[in-house]
């Protein structure tokens, strides 16, 4: 299920970000980081807050959908966290280069800096308190004895000896 909503929602992100555009003029890109940001707040807060929010929310699903189709739930919450960002940050990193050649896209690399926070903020809110559920529920589910004895195992095989040809 997980695996399922993780390409639907990257197809939508293609879908958004990778498809022409039909537009009279193109702003050129933004290479500096942050400057983006910093006009849109100047036209306004709310067209600097829309634009954080978009930033932020576009690849955000990722930071729960990842770890979700993995589905491991004994792993260190860091080791995580920090699988999880990079690959939102390659992901995002290929958008833009894939953008280079999309009529009307324009590249932007505060979207570089913005998309791996909105995975980070995603994972950070949800996935550990998602494991620490899971893993009390299947405890509750399946409990464990505490001590566990071997199984007898029986003999030990023993193989005969061959004789080598000469």
């Amino acid at each position: 299920m997980a695996g399922g909503l993780l390409v639907a929602h990257l197809v939508l992100v293609a879908w958004l970000t990778l498809r022409p555009l039909d537009v009279p003029w193109v702003m050129p890109p933004n290479l500096r980081p942050l400057a983006g940001i910093e006009a849109d707040f100047a036209l306004g807060w709310q067209v600097g807050v829309r634009r954080l929010a978009e930033g932020l929310a576009l690849l955000a699903p990722l930071g729960v959908l990842l770890p979700a189709v993995h589905g491991r739930l004994n792993v260190s919450p860091l080791a995580s966290l920090v699988r999880t960002v990079a690959a939102g940050a390659l992901i995002s990193l290929g958008i833009e280069l894939l953008q280079t050649g999309v009529p009307g896209q324009v590249v932007d690399v505060d979207s570089l800096l913005l998309n791996p926070v909105g995975v980070a903020l995603a994972h950070a809110a949800v996935v550990p308190a998602a494991r620490h559920w899971l893993r009390r529920r299947t405890e509750r589910d399946h409990p464990v004895s505490a001590l566990k004895e071997e199984a007898p195992q029986g003999r030990t095989p023993t193989i005969p000896r061959v004789g080598i040809a000469p």
